[in-house]
């Protein structure tokens, strides 16, 4: 699905992303761990568009996607979420999902003014597909409640559920359990695995739970110093010398202190 080469993302002297190079495999559910500073949110910023690259390729599905912005690459199926939700607080959190889809008719004046049928026929059918959004992630309840008035964990959900407002092929996910409390995290969890399962979506994720990406990734990737240090099973990077010494600092001795890095 994603190929990144020898990518490199450098501030002045200072290189954030320092030839990477991965792999994300198609139908996939990929973690994405190292300790803080690694350069995990720069490469998500690279892949998605957000940041231009100093050197170094992306493909997806062979095709060369290297700096496209952000708006070319979610009309091809490539999305992503943020540390810190980016809701529309006094808008509905049905609202939220339909303003999701572009090209809408009612962005164009020429329609307000002649095609009014033809918008409330979209808008019927975008307001069916919010519900089912929201359904689908059991938060049916918050349809019309204001997005900026709902908990952290919840507008985590919503994000999520943006992504399932388009046909998502690919989605990065950065921290998506930060500040989410066990139950909330859960539902996430199980919402990303139905989607994986259910409707084909592949997933980056970006974690520092190591019992949320021991439950939902495989392989796992971890990055230390703008490198990919190793990948493999979960069980395979917690006893990998290399990533040890990354969190660490240590030796194989503390390597079970690793789980809770």
């Amino acid at each position: 699905m994603i190929v990144v080469e020898n990518m490199v993302k450098a501030f002045g002297g200072f290189h954030a992303v320092d030839g990477a190079s991965l792999t994300i495999t198609e139908g996939s559910i990929t973690g994405l761990i190292g300790p803080n500073g690694a350069g995990k949110t720069t490469l998500f910023n690279v892949i998605a568009g957000v940041l231009q690259p100093t050197s170094g390729t992306v493909t997806m599905q062979g095709q060369d996607i290297t700096g496209l912005p952000p708006h070319a690459l979610f009309h091809r199926g490539l999305l992503r979420t943020f540390q810190i939700a980016h809701e529309f607080p006094s808008m509905t959190c049905r609202e939220n999902l339909m303003m999701v889809p572009g090209s809408q008719s009612g962005e164009s004046l020429w329609n307000t003014w002649f095609g009014r049928k033809r918008i409330a026929d979209e808008e019927r059918a975008l307001r069916a597909r919010a519900d089912e959004v929201l359904d689908f992630l059991t938060v049916s309840h918050l349809a019309d409640h204001k997005a900026g008035q709902i908990s952290g964990g919840q507008k985590k959900l919503l994000e999520l559920g943006r992504t399932m407002m388009v046909d998502a092929k690919i989605v990065f996910l950065d921290e998506v359990g930060a500040g989410v409390n066990r139950t909330l995290l859960n539902t996430i969890g199980d919402a990303i695995i139905r989607l994986n399962k259910e409707r084909g979506y592949t997933f980056v994720v970006i974690e520092h739970d190591m019992d949320f990406i021991g439950r939902l990734c495989d392989p796992v990737i971890c990055m230390a110093e703008g490198r990919v240090l190793a990948q493999g099973t979960l069980a395979e990077i917690k006893a990998n010398e290399q990533v040890i010494e990354a969190y660490l600092g240590t030796g194989l001795k503390n390597k079970d202190q690793v789980a809770g890095a």
